[in-house]
């Protein structure tokens, strides 16, 4: 399994690509693929085909998936992208975990 900088409900910027400069919220993380989905961003046609009598069929838009690498995290505090760096701090419960935090200068917080 491959460790991804990209969280569910994590806000992104897409670096590369039609949607170049975009932001959106990750709906969907697959680690085993490298890829995330982000809401309203690189939207593709599909055509479905009715399952059930009575159900519509059509053309649909619907997010595709793109690769991790291609879209940077955005910091929820200063609101600028950047790529989480990961710092150990203790807990309440007195053990340490790894949080991940802001890398800009004047930031520094955790999301």
């Amino acid at each position: 399994m491959n460790d991804m900088h990209i969280k569910t409900g994590d806000t992104v910027v897409v670096l590369s690509g039609r949607d170049k400069g975009k932001k959106g919220k990750v709906l969907q993380v697959s680690p085993k693929e490298n890829k995330v989905i982000v809401e309203g961003l690189n939207m593709v046609t599909k055509h479905v085909k009715p399952r059930r009598q009575g159900e519509a069929g059509g053309i649909v838009k619907a997010e595709a998936a793109m690769y991790a690498c291609k879209v940077m995290a955005v910091c929820p505090s200063c609101g600028k992208p950047t790529r989480p760096a990961h710092k150990i701090v203790e807990g309440k419960d007195g053990k340490s975990k790894s949080v991940r935090v802001c890398r800009h200068e004047n930031c520094g917080k955790e999301f």
